[in-house]
């Protein structure tokens, strides 16, 4: 999906999901800020606008959603991490904000265990291992083939350190060369993936499921532990003679640190229910977002592993941002 159609549906959520809240969010107390470290229109603004006017009838207060792109996420993300813990400021992070970043950046300002606490977790989406229509390659173990080239396979991305960018550094476990070529954003590198321009490219699904439906790209596996709802006759890596792999975008809503423990627990409760309705499961189903019963420790215990898993990867592909 390219941004101009993300700015689209992005408006449209807008105005079917923010502009007018609940009647019983209606009650006087001051609005929760829920933060988006990234601009309108993205996939992390879109989810955070279905959650937030849903939370706000759970919770009855306002919710404000607050876009604040820069930095890859870490500017807004720090911001957050050093606000008041009083329940007033939230951020939508996500597996880059709390988990590829802590490892990407040499000189990260916030530490996203010590100065976050999780409240819920809002989806996830598996990425997609894509090629062109002309590609010879049938199933994913066939870019070993192309990576024995005299040029080597490529795989593009929305930039460096992005999800898809370590997702395709997996791939050099099957030998030859598999060479990163980022791009500004990940909308410019599928239009060069359907050119033919680059081999393959990890994405998620709501951006390439319209090009393979068109028939301009093909999917040859997914990158998540299960198949998703959403496509489920594409078979995972796993499946295919690659075990161990489960890379997937997440977003996580955190508080800063420090929260009382009955505010916590007031806001889990709300987000809980608000996660729950069957019209908020539809939406973030139909962004491609998969929901993942986990509350309480279970958080908590997630980031981190997330924060370890991702690390071993930045390590290997070498990628760093001062």
């Amino acid at each position: 999906m390219d941004r101009r159609n993300l700015l689209l549906q992005a408006a449209v959520l807008a105005a079917t999901l923010g502009g007018g809240l609940p009647a019983a969010a209606q009650d006087g107390a001051a609005p929760v800020k829920l933060v988006v470290p990234f601009a309108a229109g993205t996939s992390t603004d879109i989810v955070a606008r279905v959650f937030g006017n849903a939370l706000a009838g759970t919770l009855r207060q306002q919710v404000l959603v607050d876009n604040r792109p820069g930095a890859g996420g870490t500017t807004a993300t720090e911001q957050v991490a050093r606000a008041q813990p009083d329940g007033s400021t939230l951020v939508m992070g996500t597996v880059g904000t709390h988990a590829i970043n802590a490892t990407l950046f040499r000189n990260l300002r916030y530490d996203p265990r010590q100065q976050f606490v999780p409240v819920a977790f809002a989806g996830y989406t598996p990425l997609m291992l894509v090629v062109p229509a002309a590609s010879p390659a049938k199933v994913p173990r066939d870019l070993a083939a192309l990576s024995r080239r005299a040029e080597g396979a490529t795989f593009a991305s929305a930039g460096n350190g992005t999800s898809g960018h370590l997702a395709g550094e997996l791939m050099n476990e099957l030998g030859g060369r598999m060479i990163h070529v980022p791009y500004k954003d990940g909308s410019q590198a599928l239009t060069d993936l359907m050119a033919g321009n680059v081999d393959f490219m990890f994405y998620h699904p709501t951006a390439v499921m319209q090009h393979v439906r068109s028939g301009k790209l093909r999917v040859l596996g997914l990158t998540s532990a299960a198949r998703s709802a959403q496509a489920p006759d594409v078979p995972t890596l796993a499946e295919q003679g690659l075990p161990g792999v489960d890379l997937v975008a997440w977003f996580m809503v955190y508080a800063p640190a420090g929260l009382p423990p009955a505010t916590l627990e007031r806001l889990r409760t709300a987000a809980d229910a608000a996660l729950a309705q069957p019209e908020v499961r539809t939406r973030l189903a139909a962004q491609g977002v998969e929901l993942k019963p986990m509350q309480g420790e279970a958080l908590a215990r997630f980031t981190g592993s997330e924060i370890t898993k991702w690390a071993e990867l930045v390590k290997r592909s070498g990628a760093q941002v001062d």
